[in-house]
């Protein structure tokens, strides 16, 4: 909203300084500034209210060390990330922008899920929360929305190179040329970006034509099977990495922090052409989204570093792997995720290894085995006699060094 009012005032007053509002990297620092000013001011207020609606978290006995401290622990701290996000976002950013408007849907929308389930495991003292079935209902609705905006769209576009050849003879005719005349027309397209390789582009509908070239109009349907599958691996990865004090809130930071320089280079069009990349028009704006969000996690971390004085619950940690999932699809990363995303796959793949290895020794030897002494993976380093700030510590490390290797892969092909 303020972004309308100061681009009126420029424009009918010129008044001085109405005009930085105008640049991307003004407005991100201040949606960043807010956000954190938010969360850390305000989340000490919301803690307070949770404490006063007795809204503790129940501990489950793992045999785990400092665990039996953590009871009565506030939860459903993500209400402070929601809030610190979507109030920054709401004054600062183009709210016509597509890819704005999709993100808040995805934080209303996976915040709702959160809280729901929340809400049945203290208020309705069940356990095991909402269902995992309407859940993945849920989680797959998202991806149907997230999918089809993305292809149909008038607004989702790219803007392809010129061939090689083209681009050589226009700095022949004028080697002054600017690089926006590198670039074709926008156009829709169901393309993505594949890491480590030179021709780094993919089409979905390459899936399908090869069966027939009749069949390139349907690879939206592919899209949106993609952005389904990856809105629910990547939300119930930070889900299950929530389980230690800081450990999904910091880890989640860095990997938005990276996706926030994919997004700013990928919405800009000189730079785009210098990392020989592919350019999204207007998908800059969702800088503003990410500064202020990464500006809300570092303030939730404020709260929630050990000893945790607030925990996130499913309102936050879903929210957050729907966020990081949208984002990586809008900037075409989506295949980096396993990367970038390292500790949330390594988090789910133990659950995964752990479970399906327990079902198969105890049908096959009548004894469930193990392969770590407990999953998700930082419950094992936990079992193994790790305290737990220096798992989140080292894990964070993991997570910085997965972030250069992402980043890295803008040049490596």
């Amino acid at each position: 909203m303020l972004y309308y009012l100061f681009d009126y005032l420029e424009k009918q007053f010129q008044i001085p300084g109405a005009s930085l509002f105008g640049f991307i990297t003004f407005r991100a620092a201040a949606a960043m500034i807010l956000s954190l000013l938010i969360s850390t001011i305000y989340g000490k207020r919301i803690i307070r209210f949770l404490q006063r609606q007795q809204v503790g978290e129940t501990i489950r006995d793992l045999g785990l060390e400092g665990q039996q401290e953590k009871a009565g622990t506030p939860t459903m701290g993500g209400v402070i990330i929601i809030l610190a996000t979507l109030i920054p976002v709401l004054l600062l950013s183009k709210l016509s922008n597509v890819y704005i408007i999709l993100l808040i849907i995805t934080t209303l929308w996976m915040g709702v899920i959160g809280f729901i389930d929340d809400y049945i495991k203290k208020f309705k003292k069940d356990k095991e929360g909402l269902k995992g079935r309407f859940k993945v209902l849920g989680q797959v609705g998202l991806g149907i929305i997230v999918g089809a905006t993305l292809y149909f769209n008038p607004n989702v576009t790219i803007k392809e190179k010129l061939p090689i050849e083209v681009r050589q003879q226009m700095l022949v005719d004028d080697p002054r040329v600017s690089p926006t005349k590198f670039f074709e027309e926008e156009e829709k397209s169901t393309k993505t970006t594949i890491p480590f390789v030179k021709g780094n582009e993919f089409d979905y509908a390459d899936i399908i034509t090869w069966i027939s070239p009749n069949l390139k109009d349907y690879g939206w349907v592919i899209f949106i099977i993609i952005s389904i599958i990856l809105v629910t691996a990547v939300s119930n990865g930070a889900n299950l990495t929530d389980g230690i004090d800081g450990l999904a809130a910091g880890t989640s930071a860095i990997i938005v922090l990276t996706l926030g320089i994919f997004a700013w280079v990928s919405g800009n069009i000189i730079f785009s052409d210098y990392l020989n990349i592919m350019y999204i028009p207007r998908v800059e704006e969702i800088t503003i989204y990410i500064a202020a969000f990464v500006g809300a996690l570092i303030g939730f971390l404020w709260y929630n570093t050990y000893p945790a004085q607030v925990f996130m619950g499913d309102t936050g940690s879903l929210t957050i792997g729907g966020i990081i999932a949208v984002i990586a699809i809008a900037v075409r990363k989506e295949w980096l995720i396993p990367v970038l995303c390292g500790i949330f796959l390594a988090e789910n793949v133990s659950v995964i290894m752990q479970v399906g290895w327990f079902k198969y020794t105890k049908k096959k030897y009548g004894e469930g085995r193990r392969i770590f002494l407990m999953s998700p993976l930082h419950h094992h380093y936990q079992k193994k006699g790790y305290h737990e700030s220096k798992i989140v510590t080292r894990f964070w490390i993991v997570g910085i060094l997965l972030a250069i290797l992402s980043i890295v892969t803008l040049k490596i092909r």
